[in-house]
């Protein structure tokens, strides 16, 4: 897999908030758990909502970690060293369909973030559980690269192909007219609202806003449980994973709590 980082001039450290890492930033003499305190702190406080949203959602910060709600986190599976949960199987949840940046700021707040389906294994699991209790879609952490920071990134281009990564770590993910690596199929569908392949930014021409989110959907267009592009600030149930990054922070920031 692909570290996502812009091609930026200077030092990009650790990110335990989470955020895509855009934007270069040097904390000379830190120990790593100063170094990784500073970036949370300095990246929630730039604000990098990574969504479109509407008007009346000014701007908004990405949430710190919970001490408290992380350790006693939902578990609901585990697969390959991670805990997952699904939003509509958790009481506080369960009636619950939010944006896409809201639903990353919930699973942070248990130290987990969205989704990412990095490996065929992991994709299958969570179109078991979409299939096997008739959800018609959720959130991922996959994100398109159009905000600040991804201009002029010829890596990137044409972005519908190779601007995708999964912003829950950074990893980019493969061209999506390819068959993903470790995969047997190409997980996008093969239609959608314009009868296209996915991605197609449909919404686009619909109203002018930019489908720069990953969605799960369950048979929408007569095509299966696959991947669509979806604009942001629809609102969806969601499936939690274990983020690493906010376990270690929390981990190293409350000596003893157990995780």
């Amino acid at each position: 897999m692909i570290d996502f980082q812009p091609q930026d001039q200077g030092l990009l450290c650790s990110s335990p908030s989470g955020v895509d890492r855009a934007f270069p930033f040097v904390f000379p003499h830190f120990t790593a758990t100063e170094a990784m305190r500073a970036s949370l702190l300095l990246l929630v406080s730039l604000g990098l909502a990574l969504a479109q949203r509407p008007s009346n959602k000014p701007g908004r910060f990405l949430t710190l970690p919970n001490p408290q709600k992380c350790a006693s986190r939902p578990k609901e599976f585990f697969f390959q060293g991670h805990n997952y949960f699904f939003s509509g199987h958790v009481p506080q949840f369960r009636n619950t369909k939010v944006d896409w940046l809201d639903a990353r700021n919930y699973c942070r707040e248990y130290c987990m973030d969205l989704v990412s389906l990095e490996t065929q294994q992991e994709n299958n699991l969570i179109y078991k559980l979409i299939r096997e209790n008739d959800v018609p879609y959720i959130w991922t952490s996959g994100r398109l690269c159009d905000f600040k920071g991804c201009e002029g990134r010829r890596d990137l281009e044409p972005k519908a192909i190779f601007g995708w990564f999964w912003s829950a770590n950074r990893v980019k993910m493969s061209p999506t007219n390819r068959t993903p690596a470790g995969y047997s199929f190409n997980p996008w569908s093969q239609t959608g609202h314009k009868k296209s392949p996915q991605p197609d930014n449909a919404e686009f021409e619909i109203n002018g806003t930019n489908e720069s989110c990953l969605s799960v959907l369950n048979n929408v267009y007569n095509d299966g449980i696959v991947w669509h592009d979806v604009a942001c600030y629809h609102e969806k149930p969601f499936v939690c994973e274990d983020s690493e990054e906010l376990l270690n922070y929390v981990a190293s920031t409350n000596p003893g709590i157990r995780l």
